[in-house]
């Protein structure tokens, strides 16, 4: 019998990879060159590390400090956007924010229950002894302030009962520590329990970890060279009314505030498909999925606001393991779980304001094609020292990929003949 996958030495399971697909010699030597043995221990059947790039947001101005704010991001237009976005959010006081509370849930999922209403009577008169097992299951968390704060019963069928335990993890991520406390509630439970609890887990619906940022920008700070700062924030208003109408426009909206959000919780470690989940689901907590943003007129200001639930930590999980997590902290003076919760959803709002401005003016293809012809350049081979020439002779709106590599020979050849001319 094969030796399971997971079980061979790292070069056997490239060389088995590498003779099923039928890599080139480039292409291995792409993966060997990449690959970080560090990172053999985080993952099943590491190949090779994936990079992405990272850059820092700047004029980001945050409750009274201006900040840079690195990003983890392939997006060629991310970080341009929001660079932008908080160049004209930077006046009259910048982003203000706040954090009213931070608890992540666990559920103690129960079928078969055949009366939810003495199962709920059972737990509310119990919620001290039910805390009491969930602190005692780590206590380590209540020697750094934290610790189980609530619980709550919610019947969502005739028979499906979710108990929810509310946890207050400190700076860390979390994940981890509320599955714990959570299973260990569902131990206590059971004995209680007039039917069967099908699972104990962390949600990712971070009601209870909610971050605002709110903003007012004179109209007057969004003019371009051809449209009046009014008509731009009528403009936005417009925008942002209609993504609470159609869906279609609410899904679009929302993702340019994510490519900030995301690349911001990359850079810091943490899970950004929690926080997309979580997010996404918040967009539709009122049974139509809308955006997230909201944007009004009010004495001669655009004003702008943006909730996002945010379970982010500063310790804990991938924080612990990529030395860079340290590094961007310290660039964006972030110290505590609240401070990245802040700087989060405020960059994400600066996104929005960038992106919305460009949609309702002059179009959101031109920003976005300055940088994408780089990354066309790149793809086809040009070297970072050949980019600004390829690019200056890619003259056509959106230049294809041949257009690129012809650019890049005419490069080339131009630059052959100058050496040949010395």
């Amino acid at each position: 019998m094969d030796t399971p996958f997971y079980r061979l030495p790292y070069a056997d399971r490239r060389r088995r990879l590498v003779t099923a697909s039928h890599l080139t010699t480039d292409q291995v030597a792409a993966l060997a060159q990449r690959r970080q043995s560090a990172d053999e221990e985080l993952i099943e059947n590491y190949l090779t590390t994936y990079g992405l790039p990272e850059g820092v947001a700047v004029n980001l101005h945050v409750d009274g400090r201006t900040v840079a704010v690195p990003m983890v991001t392939e997006e060629p237009s991310v970080i341009a956007a929001a660079s932008n976005g908080g160049r004209l959010l930077a006046g009259n006081g910048g982003i203000q924010t706040t954090v009213t509370q931070r608890e992540l849930m666990g559920q103690i999922v129960c079928q078969h229950v055949s009366d939810p209403a003495a199962l709920t009577a059972w737990v509310t008169a119990h919620q001290a002894e039910l805390l009491q097992v969930a602190d005692e299951a780590h206590p380590s968390l209540l020697r750094h302030g934290g610790g189980a704060r609530s619980v709550r019963v919610r019947t969502l069928a005739p028979d499906w009962v979710s108990v929810d335990l509310f946890i207050d993890v400190g700076e860390a991520m979390g994940a981890n520590l509320v599955n714990t406390l959570t299973e260990a509630v569902a131990t206590a439970l059971r004995p209680h329990l007039d039917g069967t609890i099908l699972m104990s887990i962390l949600s990712n619906y971070a009601t209870h970890s909610l971050a605002t940022a709110r903003v007012a920008v004179p109209v007057g700070q969004l003019a371009t060279k051809t449209i009046s700062g009014a008509q731009v924030a009528e403009r936005i208003c417009a925008a942002s009314d209609f993504a609470q109408l159609d869906p279609y426009r609410a899904t679009t909206h929302n993702k340019g505030i994510m490519n900030g959000v995301d690349a911001v919780v990359l850079a810091m470690g943490n899970d950004w498909r929690s926080v997309e989940s979580g997010v996404h689901a918040y967009a539709a907590r009122d049974g139509q999925y809308r955006g997230l943003s909201r944007w009004w007129l009010a004495d001669g200001q655009l004003q702008g606001t943006l909730t996002l639930p945010l379970a982010l930590g500063v310790v804990g999980g991938a924080t612990r393991v990529f030395p860079l997590v340290a590094v961007n902290q310290q660039i964006a003076h972030i110290t505590s779980a609240r401070d990245l919760m802040r700087l989060t959803v405020a960059l994400g709002l600066a996104q929005n304001l960038a992106a919305l401005r460009a949609l309702v003016t002059e179009g959101i293809q031109r920003g976005h094609m300055h940088l994408q012809i780089k990354s066309l350049a790149l793809s086809v081979g040009a070297t970072p020292a050949e980019v600004p020439a390829v690019v200056a002779r890619l003259t056509a709106k959106q230049p294809t990929t041949a257009q690129a590599q012809a650019a890049l020979e005419a490069v080339r050849q131009a630059n052959l003949t100058k050496k040949d001319d010395s």
